[in-house]
């Protein structure tokens, strides 16, 4: 059972098993038959770099797999009572050494087992699964941190740009240590090629990638502008220092740096007045 499709992130399963049976009944409120719930496995996320250029590393996966389960499946990422169809009862993370990342790192994935009720209302959304219209997923969660993968630093703060190639190297960022796991969802385009991630409430990274950005075009010109001002300044020095600036120091800095050079700059005259001449005074009116 801990095979799945690959072309999907969803694959029906359909009865459970003894032993699916009694995790699932550890979750659900009453002892439930094995014909009262329908099962399916979900491919929720993995560690190959995904459209918005990000990845979760090995040991996210792990962390993902205790998080998820008793987490419910919802439709589109919207957090209602009523859109919950499903719940993970069991999560775990799938090696495939033989398959390589983007950036050849061995494959692996966070495979979730869900199950639903088999009532009136679910019936639809059992067809769809079973025909293979139902399977593309994604995941809302917090991580702790989102790190460069060329420097290793946060990549909120490091001089590295996502998608940009640095000696052969494309820039990505590296989620690592979740806390927090709030939903999995059906969708229609996933972020993730092959499971579907939408990192939904991570820290900071869908609220405030622009002012993230934003903080780090300041630096970059607080450092231009520090480095024309005083020429004899050591670069490196002046990348280290506006790293630890907040906005309204690196606004201030920039202003200041900014006038210093606007002066430095300023074009020199090419006329130059001689000193005023002395009124021409003689005795003699006939000296020229």
């Amino acid at each position: 059972m801990t095979d799945i499709c690959k072309a999907a992130a969803v694959k029906a399963i359909g009865q459970a098993g003894p032993e699916d049976l009694a995790l699932i009944n550890q979750l659900s409120r009453r002892e439930l038959d094995a014909d009262e719930v329908y099962t399916f496995a979900v491919r929720l996320c993995d560690n190959d770099i995904d459209r918005d250029c990000e990845r979760f590393d090995e040991g996210a996966l792990e962390r993902l797999a205790e998080l998820f389960v008793g987490v419910s499946g919802v439709f589109d990422h919207e957090w209602s009572a009523r859109g919950q169809a499903a719940r993970i009862y069991r999560a775990q993370v799938v090696r495939e050494d033989s398959v390589r990342t983007q950036d050849g790192r061995p494959y692996c994935f966070l495979k979730g087992w869900a199950y639903m009720v088999r009532t009136k209302d679910n019936e639809g959304l059992i067809a769809e699964i079973d025909a293979g219209i139902k399977r593309e997923v994604s995941v809302g969660c917090a991580v702790e941190r989102v790190v460069c993968s060329i420097c290793g630093q946060d990549l909120a703060d490091c001089p590295h740009q996502k998608g940009e190639e640095y000696e052969g190297q494309v820039c990505h960022g590296v989620l690592t240590h979740p806390t927090d796991a709030y939903e999995w969802s059906f969708v229609a385009v996933p972020a993730q090629r092959r499971a579907g991630v939408i990192k939904s409430a991570k820290r900071l990274e869908d609220e405030a990638r622009l002012g993230r950005r934003y903080l780090k075009g300041l630096r970059k010109e607080l450092v231009r502008l520090a480095g024309l001002a005083e020429p004899e300044a050591d670069h490196e020095l002046l990348v280290r220092v506006a790293d630890k600036l907040d906005e309204e120091e690196l606004l201030g800095l920039t202003k200041l740096c900014r006038g210093k050079v606007d002066k430095l700059l300023l074009p020199a005259v090419q006329l130059r007045y001689a000193p005023q001449e002395q009124p021409f005074q003689s005795d003699d009116p006939f000296r020229i």
